[in-house]
């Protein structure tokens, strides 16, 4: 909890109820101020209005939504001050203030118009009840002023929100024509349903301009272009006999998986593990979190809030297609979200169990039986929770539980190590406590350490640093009593035909804030 200029904000909100941040007061790491438009169906549809002053995002109610129009004049309540964190939340607030659901229409940054010396210090040009600024969207762009018309109440001066006549204005622009989130893809409906949302794929047109790409050249995927780099340099080496893999594959992999990444790293700051030589390289590979300086404008940034001076303060977030091949032409072959979203970075989203590998994968059906049913209530039905292959030949499964809002690492931690210690009494002949592998004696050691803030595992879909690049593929429960299945099985040759065949199995997973079970 914070004091001072977010008091008022935390004073409307019952935090033990609602999924929404209690924040801080900060400010973007990268000097540029944030901007973002969120849609609210709440007793009134509206769109709330935010623009980063001095560590908070100063807010309005705009009843119809911002427009591109300059004929269309806004009508804008002015509400309390809203956290930083406010600008990654989508969800549904299910009473109280704010009752309904929101998704992130439009964001990016914004800037005082340079036109306007008197806009240059934005708090005292908000004080005096107009502002001329410059906004840098991907739905809204170009020149705004926003100006006080009248002094309702102290918390809610009615304002006017106007468009400018430049070169992004657009006659008729109505923001009910775009209703996707900009964040996960989702509308509002989704949000309520606890349906995904799905980022668009590279078409063939766009993969065909790929193919004609020489070694270097600019690619443009969903409307963004990107610089590719050493397209034809071999990352990964082949598997009995294939082909080697080269960066332009692995950039067309992660272009055409988009989709189906998006559920897990919408939304949620990443670490990537870089391999710029290759997997067979001198350097071998490194993790890298913080945003290089020279990343393009597509690459959305996130400060990290709890992080110390001489740590990484500005994380990647990706947001589709576009940042997925930027990051791959990173050399970022490898993908690790983190387990809590940019908006409660201290609130899970999932309970997680790591199986550290044993003697064999086809015995991996122990996780089906004294794992999996502890997760049965009685006469409830299963508890939703699925099983990634983590696509490395020497890994074991991750067991993935989601979680309602409002657990804290401490307590899902707590949960899965006294689930795990009570599989491990069990069945002790499979289950063994011994840190190194070589004192297991070839029994699994069921991890719950990954029940914490900045731990990261890889995303189920991301690609693996080995021969032939294999695949994090998620499995339903009954796939593991499949002798023949193995971790690695799946590349990035045919993960796409096994995906068109049998659907996604964590969908499943979307929208299942569920209390854990008792044991």
């Amino acid at each position: 909890m914070t004091v001072g200029k977010l008091d008022k904000y935390q004073s409307m909100r019952d935090f033990a109820t609602t999924p929404e941040p209690t924040g801080h007061v900060m400010s973007s790491a990268s000097g540029r101020r944030r901007f973002l438009v969120q849609r609210h169906r709440a007793s009134r549809l509206h769109y709330d209005l935010s623009l980063e002053v001095d560590g908070v995002l100063v807010s309005w109610a705009v009843p119809k939504g911002p427009n591109l129009d300059p004929k269309k004049r806004s009508l804008a309540m002015k509400v309390e001050d809203h956290p930083y964190a406010y600008g990654w939340f989508e969800g549904a607030i299910p009473s109280g203030y704010g009752k309904g659901d929101v998704i992130v229409w439009d964001d990016g940054w914004w800037e005082p118009d340079p036109a306007y010396p008197e806009s240059a210090d934005p708090a005292a040009a908000i004080a005096k009840g107009e502002l001329k600024f410059v906004v840098h969207g991907k739905k809204l762009r170009g020149r705004f002023v926003i100006v006080r018309t009248a002094k309702v109440a102290r918390t809610a001066d009615q304002w006017l929100l106007i468009h400018k006549h430049d070169d992004h204005a657009v006659d008729g622009f109505d923001p009910e024509d775009h209703p996707v989130s900009v964040l996960s893809a989702r509308t509002n409906d989704d949000v309520v349903a606890g349906r995904p949302g799905r980022w668009p794929a590279a078409t063939k047109a766009e993969l065909r301009e790929l193919d004609k790409l020489a070694e270097k050249g600019r690619w443009t995927v969903d409307g963004q272009t990107t610089l590719l780099t050493n397209l034809d340099k071999v990352i990964m080496p082949g598997r009995d006999g294939q082909d080697p893999i080269t960066k332009r594959e692995i950039v067309r992999y992660y272009a055409l998986i988009a989709p189906w990444l998006t559920p897990f790293l919408a939304g949620r700051p990443v670490n990537l593990n870089r391999f710029p030589d290759g997997i067979t390289g001198t350097k071998g590979g490194f993790w890298h979190k913080a945003v290089p300086e020279h990343a393009p404008d597509l690459v959305r940034r996130w400060p990290n809030p709890s992080a110390d001076n001489d740590k990484t303060r500005e994380y990647l977030l990706v947001d589709g297609a576009p940042a997925l091949v930027w990051a791959a032409n990173f050399a970022g072959i490898e993908i690790h979200p983190w387990t809590s979203a940019a908006a409660n970075p201290a609130q899970p989203s999932y309970a997680l169990i790591d199986t550290l590998r044993h003697r064999s994968w086809a015995r991996h059906d122990m996780g089906r039986n004294p794992v999996h049913r502890p997760l049965v209530p009685s006469g409830d039905g299963a508890t939703p929770s699925r099983c990634p292959a983590e696509g490395d030949r020497t890994a074991g499964i991750q067991i993935w539980i989601p979680v309602r809002t409002g657990y804290t690492f401490h307590e899902t931690s707590a949960f899965i190590e006294a689930l795990s210690r009570t599989v491990g009494r069990v069945v002790p002949e499979l289950v063994s406590w011994q840190w190194r592998k070589s004192d297991r004696k070839g029994k699994a050691r069921l991890d719950y350490t990954q029940n914490q803030i900045n731990k990261t595992l890889v995303a189920p879909y991301s690609i693996r640093p080995a021969p032939d690049a294999p695949v994090s593929v998620p499995l339903e429960w009954d796939e593991l009593d499949d002798p023949t299945v193995r971790p690695d099985r799946w590349t990035i040759r045919d993960v796409m035909s096994w995906l068109a065949k049998i659907g996604d199995p964590f969908t499943a997973l979307v929208g299942q804030g569920q209390d854990l079970p008792a044991l």
